[in-house]
């Protein structure tokens, strides 16, 4: 199998990278700085240097993929940002850098990778419940909430783009004890990622453009 992991250096990412190697499968993975494609050289991927907030970064991905059919693409990359509840504005920097990681890189990547995707191949962003709208019952990590939100939309238009090529889906990775998780989240980074292994493979056509927790229950938009 050949994926395609999009913000790879740690946490969620880079344990994927480290499953899907373990067996066997060959794997892109990107990282931003040296340090983390280093890393993930270590693990035998074929590592890109790709910071999906910079314009001229991002616009290199398409070629350094070219001829490549993809049968699994994870986009990955995200931060939380301030730590503010609704109705604290968040500073015009801290909302250009939380949008355009959460956003607009998406974004930038799903517009590159059409012609790189495998028939049949499965496609998820990595969102958070923390944007449904459904299930919100708390205002705390607005801008984070917001941003998601809008991933998902992105993820749902991207699915009507490649219906019948791809099946593609927003996924909730749960609550992870990463950096941005904590060290008191539910769940331990290596079944997360084993979870959204397990999500990916069970896809049915049907569940194109859907929302679903790592766990393959689905969630509410």
């Amino acid at each position: 199998m050949n994926v395609l992991i999009v913000g790879a250096s740690r946490g969620i990412g880079f344990e994927l990278v480290r499953q899907y190697r373990s067996d066997g499968d060959r794997v892109t993975a990107t990282a931003r700085d040296s340090a983390g494609l280093e890393r993930l050289g270590g693990l035998g991927a074929r590592a890109l240097g790709l910071d999906v907030t910079d314009a001229a970064s991002a616009a290199g991905l398409a070629w350094q993929i070219d001829g490549e059919a993809f049968d699994v693409v994870i986009v990955n990359a995200g931060v939380f940002g301030p730590r503010i509840a609704a109705v604290e504005a968040p500073t015009a920097q801290d909302f250009d850098h939380v949008m355009h990681t959460n956003v607009l890189g998406p974004m930038r990547v799903l517009s590159q990778i059409g012609e790189m995707l495998a028939p049949g191949a499965r496609l998820a962003v990595i969102s958070s419940r923390m944007g449904s709208m459904g299930l919100r019952r708390s205002p705390d990590g607005w801008l984070y909430r917001a941003s998601k939100a809008a991933v998902n939309s992105v993820l749902k238009d991207a699915s009507l783009a490649f219906e019948g090529r791809a099946v593609c889906v927003a996924l909730h990775p749960g609550w992870v004890r990463t950096d941005m998780g904590g060290s008191g989240a539910d769940i331990e980074v290596a079944d997360s990622a084993a979870g959204i292994r397990r999500t990916l493979a069970g896809l049915k056509a049907s569940d194109n453009g859907g929302f679903f927790n790592f766990d393959s229950s689905p969630l509410a938009w």
